[in-house]
């Protein structure tokens, strides 16, 4: 046995009981990892706030971080985003901001106790300006008896801190005092989520604009020792030999060049069974596959590593030769399911394209049926599209997989018809209709399906809980050479997002199926936008789904409340049979009724609430907390406020 994982064994063996001692406390109920358990439930065992009382929900403590004065120093508005999900433990909470400064409140009064700026300099390029959340150690609610517990933030300027968790300071041991650089040999990467940590190893994913160029930076995965900071090991998901498993899928002279295929949202871990859990992306560049046909293994997949060696234990695609932008947004859940009447491990996986995977958690296999069906092909020259992809029988696809000139949609009948007659224009043939040179309507969009929000587990009710945006893009690509010729002919093709995607033959251009004026978005699909939704992961079905959110004014649009909202950020569920999300355009914290879907509570939040919400009881008082600082790309109200709820 190999001395590194006899050590994990016994640290384990020692600390669990004090992990199960901690949460066991009357009243007193950790949320130690982004998710609360390193898989990514995002369920809080508390049962103090009910359906029935959930009406007295009060603002318990707010607190402001300062943030917004960084971004009118650094014009970094448009680009930030508090997406921070806090952890807490000991009574304290811990976050970060969109910028990486990491803050320690108390976890009852509010009450600032340090803050640690790591001086990110937003005057950078930066894709996005966001951080998702800080990890600990030792590991998720292990007491730190005799134990100096430490925060770890990764930068998006591609740092790797480790705090004192006591005082907010550097650990002079990890690392080069207390920071790793995580752009050695490696480039311009950042790092927007926390890191996984199982054991004494840390393993971390990165996150990179990859629609620029082919030879983006690679996407490693990396492990360290949390307490000196010493690489322990690096993954690519992309096979660079040919003894790597995969290698065979990648076609092409040009494919090694490929960069990306990274993992920049939530890794999940499963103590247990000694695996992380790696949702991969596509590849540089995302729309054009011409220089790396083939079925692209192990980009778009959900990889089981072995957290000790990091070599594959096994792999899942969920997208073949991905043209579409189809990242694996969402942490994998790791949930328990019945099968015969026997306990089963698993990985639940919502993807961009409303598809859900169940997989059994040691083998990747599905547990519920998975077909390989035909799909539309590409028309683009030196393109290959791959002639299938997988189709989950159960659940069900989630969100628009289809639209029709029928499925226009506009607040007038003008508005209507302009809907119909870009819908008519554009090839549409259902899911996985390939860019073209026309313009491709792709439904579900890039944005979802599931985005970053997730999914959230009830176990008690075998309910898988989502909220989803049902938005549609409008992909095309260009001659690159026609580039200049054709914006100069179309100020939509002008104004449109680019991906310069060099390195290859077309540019891309992407936009969505609204448009904008003075009086803001004019939604072209039908609703409703935006959903919250419940699967019953025993039988696979969906249980319900109903309208999250507004988008216009219900006094002068009564049936907008029907519509839901465009959101980012995910969903809590709680054993007492709670949902609480917020994640909308429209700024409301809601509560609804896990068990149907009612809506049963709401709050007006100062500032966007894109993030998702966590938990936690000290002294028999239950918590509920959301990070409400807006987003500004999808230009909701920009704020630095972190808010309690509880009971009065």
């Amino acid at each position: 046995m190999k001395k590194g994982l006899l050590l994990w064994i016994c640290f384990v063996a020692v600390l669990l009981p004090k992990l199960q001692a901690q949460q066991n406390k009357q009243g007193y109920h950790d949320w130690p990892a982004y998710g609360n358990d390193p898989g990514g439930m995002r369920h809080a065992a508390s049962t103090q706030i009910t359906p029935e009382n959930v009406q007295q929900l009060k603002v318990a403590w707010s607190y402001r971080t300062g943030e917004l004065e960084q971004y009118k120093n650094n014009h970094a508005a448009e680009k930030a985003a508090f997406e921070a999900t806090p952890i807490m433990i000991d009574g304290t909470l811990y976050l970060s901001t969109p910028s990486n400064i990491v803050i320690a409140i108390d976890a009852v009064t509010g009450t600032e106790k340090w803050v640690y700026d790591p001086k990110v300099n937003l005057k950078d390029d930066f894709s996005e300006i966001t951080s998702r959340g800080v990890s600990t150690w030792p590991g998720p609610g292990v007491n730190s008896d005799g134990l100096e517990r430490k925060i770890y933030v990764a930068t998006i300027d591609g740092r790797l801190i480790a705090l004192s968790a006591d005082i907010g300071k550097p650990v002079k041991d990890f690392g080069n005092k207390g920071t790793v650089d995580l752009r050695a040999g490696i480039g311009e990467i950042s790092v927007t989520s926390p890191p996984a940590i199982i054991g004494n190893t840390l393993v971390i994913g990165s996150s990179m604009g990859d629609n620029q160029r082919l030879d983006y930076e690679r996407g490693v995965v990396r492990a360290y020792d949390v307490l000196t900071g010493n690489l322990l090991w690096s993954w690519d998901p992309i096979p660079r030999k040919e003894s790597d498993p995969g290698y065979e899928t990648w076609e092409g002279e040009k494919s090694a060049q490929a960069g990306a295929a990274n993992a920049w949202s939530i890794l999940s871990a499963d103590p247990e069974r000694n695996l992380v859990f790696i949702p991969t992306t596509s590849p540089s560049p995302d729309y054009y596959g011409g220089e790396r046909k083939g079925q692209n293994l192990h980009a778009n997949s959900i990889v089981a590593l072995n957290a000790s060696s990091g070599e594959i234990v096994w792999s899942f695609q969920t997208v073949h030769h991905d043209v579409w932008d189809y990242d694996n947004a969402a942490q994998p859940a790791l949930i328990t399911v019945e099968r015969d009447g026997q306990e089963v491990p698993a990985v639940a996986v919502g993807t961009k394209m409303g598809h859900i995977f169940l997989l059994h958690r040691e083998t990747g296999e599905p547990l519920f049926p998975v077909e390989e069906r035909a799909v539309p092909q590409s028309d683009i020259p030196g393109e290959e599209t791959y002639p299938t992809q997988p189709f989950p029988v159960l659940p069900l696809p989630i969100g628009p997989q289809k639209a029709s000139v029928e499925d226009a949609w506009g607040l007038t009948a003008e508005d209507k018809e302009i809907a119909r007659q870009r819908i008519a224009s554009l090839r549409n043939e259902g899911t996985f209709t390939p860019p073209s040179f026309q313009g491709t309507m792709v439904a579900p969009s890039n944005a979802g399906g599931v985005h970053w929000g997730g999914v959230s587990y009830d176990p008690q009710r075998h309910l898988l809980i989502t909220n989803i945006n049902r938005l549609i893009a409008i992909i095309r690509l260009i001659p690159r050479e026609r580039l200049a010729e054709l914006e100069s002919q179309n100020e939509a093709l002008l104004r449109a997002e680019t991906g310069r995607q060099e390195g290859t033959p077309y540019v891309l251009k992407r936009e969505y199926l609204f448009s904008r004026d003075e009086t803001g978005i004019k939604m072209q699909s039908k609703p409703p936008w935006g959903t919250l939704l419940a699967i019953d992961m025993q039988s696979g079905e969906l249980k319900w789904e109903v309208p999250l959110g507004v988008m216009y004014d219900p006094q002068k649009y009564p049936d907008a409340v029907n519509w839901g909202a465009i959101n980012f950020g995910g969903a809590l569920t709680t054993a007492s049979g709670l949902t609480f999300v917020a994640a909308t355009v429209d700024g409301f914290f809601r509560a609804f009724d896990t068990e149907n879907g009612k809506l049963l509570w709401q709050d007006q939040l100062p500032a966007g609430g894109q993030a998702t919400p966590m938990s936690y009881e000290i002294n028999g008082k239950q918590y509920v907390v959301i990070s409400a600082g807006g987003h500004g790309k999808l230009g909701t109200t920009l704020g630095d406020y972190v808010i309690a709820y509880s009971l009065e």
